[in-house]
């Protein structure tokens, strides 16, 4: 823990590469475009309900391992954009061109899926859910309910594969692989989390073309995209009715819920106490995944990056 609150002061919030004119800053990662690459610097910003909340130390580093473990561990079934990783907090990247939804995988009936369901608004994806459902229930099989891509500071909007299609947002015999891509890398996603005790309860998947074919960019299986359970607590912790133990994103939610902030107004202030509780939370999830421990090196991280960026000759 005191690696964690020694590294609280130097977690990365910004980070800027003023040569490049071609730049976007999402809610966590930095993008700089280059002719046919990008340089995507993941950031230890955390976000929540479209907020950027602060910095959490490590959580950058370990969203790029998470995301690059997987990345390597499905490459069977749909290829991605990863080209080399120059620093443990930056992928270098594929320029494709990305679809403009997202698709999201859910095995569970919980988040802000049980919230719409409570408020009778379970059927804004094209099909209507069961009725009777109980909170964080399992689906006999997972569902997928995707969401436009918005800009950063909108939300997010709920939407129907006929909508999708209908609205020519993505043409059907690609969308329609998409979503096949999903279920099998939600598929991979939920048989190696269950071996590691774990249950991937939903996640997020975004798909780019690239030279007329089909891949998976942005990350995959991470902490931030996905929701993960504790595989031997959650039978009990449902039929006793509480909630489950989780080691995601969601913890986050959950405390600014706590806090009375749902997404309107201004968000509360991150203490240094939950900032370094979620760190924790972090590590714990990238050890319980690859099954490895997490290298905790304290240090200043914008430097790092620029110095491994001109080492790699990157631009």
């Amino acid at each position: 823990m005191s690696d964690i609150k020694e590294q609280l002061k130097y977690s990365l919030s910004e980070f800027d590469i003023p040569e490049l004119d071609d730049k976007y800053k999402g809610k966590v990662r930095n993008n700089f475009y280059l002719e046919d690459q990008i340089i995507m610097v993941t950031s230890d910003r955390v976000s929540a309900f479209d907020h950027v909340l602060g910095t959490i130390p490590f959580k950058g580093e370990i969203l790029t391992e998470i995301a690059n473990f997987w990345f390597e561990k499905t490459k069977d079934i749909v290829d991605n954009h990863v080209v080399s990783r120059p620093d443990p907090q930056v992928l270098m990247v594929k320029k494709a061109k990305p679809l403009p939804i997202e698709i999201i995988l859910r095995g569970y009936i919980t988040g802000s899926l049980w919230r719409d369901y409570l408020d009778g608004k379970g059927n804004q994806y094209g099909f209507d859910l069961p009725e009777n459902l109980k909170k964080n229930q399992r689906f006999d099989s997972p569902i997928i309910t995707p969401t436009t891509k918005e800009d950063y500071g909108l939300h997010d909007q709920p939407i129907s594969k006929e909508e999708i299609i209908n609205q020519n947002l993505v043409d059907k015999d690609i969308y329609e692989l998409a979503e096949n891509y999903a279920l099998k890398l939600f598929q991979r996603g939920q048989e190696w989390a269950d071996k590691m005790g774990l249950i991937l309860v939903d996640t997020k998947y975004e798909f780019g073309m690239l030279d007329g074919k089909l891949i998976v960019i942005d990350e995959i299986h991470t902490p931030d995209s996905s929701r993960y359970w504790i595989k031997d607590e959650y039978e009990n912790r449902f039929r006793s009715e509480q909630d489950q133990k989780m080691l995601d994103k969601e913890n986050i939610r959950q405390w600014l819920i706590e806090q009375g902030f749902s997404g309107e107004g201004n968000p509360p202030e991150l203490s240094d106490e939950i900032r370094v509780y979620l760190a924790e939370q972090y590590i714990a999830l990238y050890k319980k995944i690859t099954g490895q421990d997490f290298r905790v090196r304290v240090g200043e991280v914008k430097s790092r990056i620029c110095k491994n960026l001109e080492l790699a000759k990157i631009y």
